[in-house]
């Protein structure tokens, strides 16, 4: 499914819900219990079926609202306003237009609280990890101010023979949509949209559908700052058959998408077919490789570290340890040390609904029946405080995982790690490699060099750290390499995706 499978958010008025036509009904009993599924009804003399989306807090598996979809008359409006906005934009002077869209660092850091507090109903993040999204998201902000206006400058470039000047001018592509996943609601939306906006697009945001009370947060304080034009940048209220209609609107000139490896597919290939931008940074099975001289409490602590937080749903957390086997016992152990540390509250939460947690439990078991050991956690591990309802899944930890098995081959998302024996460090490199997926890698020891070698000439990946777990910052660039995806978000690179690269010669 393109779409992922969520509320509305404290500070919001009734004046911002109806803004866009968020057709929201607020579902009248509070502890109403109903399947996290979404339902069809048609409404008035509509000719299609529209969406309902129940939004369900995965912890109490209350149902705190509902939305429904936007009807495609809505959708159309919403992309002729849009439209709109960009032709006046786009003629505002670039160091305007970064000066304006920064005013959203200080507006982020205002609602840090209201955004925690929301992600942790829709999609289960402990407060204290949602407040931090925030604050990075207001750094992201803050960063491309201060350096967003000089990666779009002109490049000069040697003139033609006989012509007086040639350079390159980054112009904006126009109204770009944005699908968004459910696993960082408002980090996703800020690094795609704001460098998109200081580049002089316009951004049409449809997040996972239960985030769509982050989606209208992010509209309110984004969409309504002064010196942006109204409707530059606003959210969607669509299931599946409208975001292919949006996709194809004429007015419409590029996509991005972080989701699934089978969602990126779907999007990259329906933007291929209309000759448009596409972007898409999908899923990953990162490999972190511990060699046999590797500082092995450093690496455990990256290792564990980096898998739980957000509980696992992380698409750049380290899915394989691949160990050399000199030390993976030793290494296992002081893994196991470090996960028995971690606070659930804190450290990691709930997964984000039921399905995902029979989901991750039935590649626990399948991976574990093709010959892997259970080291800790598994299914049937209670959550410690009894209060995660359906959607909580211990941290776990398998090992002698080995490729044709689950944990190996494909991604788990969610808060497992899976230890890869290696018997050299050519091995670890191969297994490393031995991966559909391309998106981020580690290496540890203790011989720098030697390890950025590795790093630099041998992993097959967008990304690439020396002894420590591999994140996103605002000024690199992120994505990955083979079925991780196309295109890079944050840094330079960011900025100018949705940029047409335009040649100019003056004679």
């Amino acid at each position: 499914s393109i779409a992922f499978q969520g509320a509305i958010g404290p500070g919001l008025s009734g004046a911002s819900l109806a803004h866009g036509g968020m057709a929201l009904r607020s579902v009248m009993s509070s502890g109403a219990l109903r399947p996290p599924g979404w339902t069809t009804r048609r409404l008035g003399l509509l000719a299609r079926e529209l969406t309902t989306f129940p939004q369900m807090n995965p912890k109490t598996s209350e149902i705190f609202e509902e939305y429904t979809e936007m009807s495609p008359d809505e959708v159309e409006r919403i992309i002729s306003r849009a439209s709109a906005a960009f032709e006046e934009w786009r003629r505002v002077p670039v160091r305007e237009r970064v000066a304006a869209v920064g005013l959203a660092a200080d507006r982020a850091r205002a609602k840090a609280d209201d955004f925690a507090e929301l992600m942790c109903k829709e999609m289960g993040k402990p407060p204290c990890q949602g407040k931090a999204e925030v604050l990075k998201c207001a750094n992201l902000v803050d960063w491309y101010t201060k350096h967003g206006a000089s990666f779009l400058e002109d490049t000069e470039c040697t003139p033609l023979p006989g012509f007086k000047r040639s350079y390159v001018t980054y112009q904006p592509l126009g109204v770009i949509l944005s699908i968004m996943p459910w696993n960082f609601p408002a980090w996703q939306v800020f690094r795609m949209t704001i460098p998109t906006l200081m580049a002089g697009n316009a951004v049409l945001l449809k997040h996972a559908p239960n985030c769509f009370g982050t989606a209208a947060l992010c509209e309110e304080l984004v969409g309504s700052m002064p010196g942006l034009p109204q409707g530059l940048f606003q959210s969607l209220i669509i299931d599946v058959p409208q975001v292919h209609k949006v996709l194809e609107h004429d007015e419409v000139r590029g996509v991005a998408l972080t989701g699934s490896e089978g969602a990126g597919r779907a999007i990259a290939s329906k933007a291929g077919g209309l000759l448009k931008k596409a972007v898409v940074e999908l899923g990953g099975s990162d490999p972190y490789l511990i060699l046999a001289d590797a500082d092995l409490d450093r690496a455990a602590e990256a290792v564990v570290a980096g898998r739980l937080v957000n509980s696992g749903q992380v698409c750049c957390a380290p899915k394989r340890a691949i160990v050399e086997r000199s030390v993976k016992a030793a290494f296992e152990e002081k893994v196991l040390e470090r996960v028995a540390q971690r606070c659930y509250g804190i450290d990691f939460g709930p997964l984000v609904h039921k399905k995902a947690r029979q989901d991750i439990a039935k590649q626990v078991l399948d991976t574990q029946a093709a010959g892997a050991k259970l080291l800790v956690g598994g299914p049937d591990v209670p959550c410690p405080d009894g209060e995660a309802g359906d959607a909580f899944f211990a941290p776990t930890v398998l090992t002698d995982v080995k490729p044709g098995m689950f944990a190996f081959d494909s991604e788990i998302f969610g808060p497992v790690i899976a230890i890869v024996e290696a018997e050299d460090e050519r091995h670890a490199i191969e297994l490393a490699n031995h991966s559909r997926f391309g998106l981020g890698g580690a290496v540890f020891s203790q011989d720098a060099t030697k390890a950025e070698t590795i790093a630099v000439k041998e992993l097959d990946a967008g990304m690439c750290f020396v002894n420590d777990f591999v994140r996103s910052d605002p000024s690199l660039p992120f994505g990955g390499t083979k079925a991780s995806g196309l295109g890079r978000e944050c840094g330079a690179f960011g900025i100018l995706e949705f940029t047409n690269v335009k040649t100019i010669c003056i004679k």
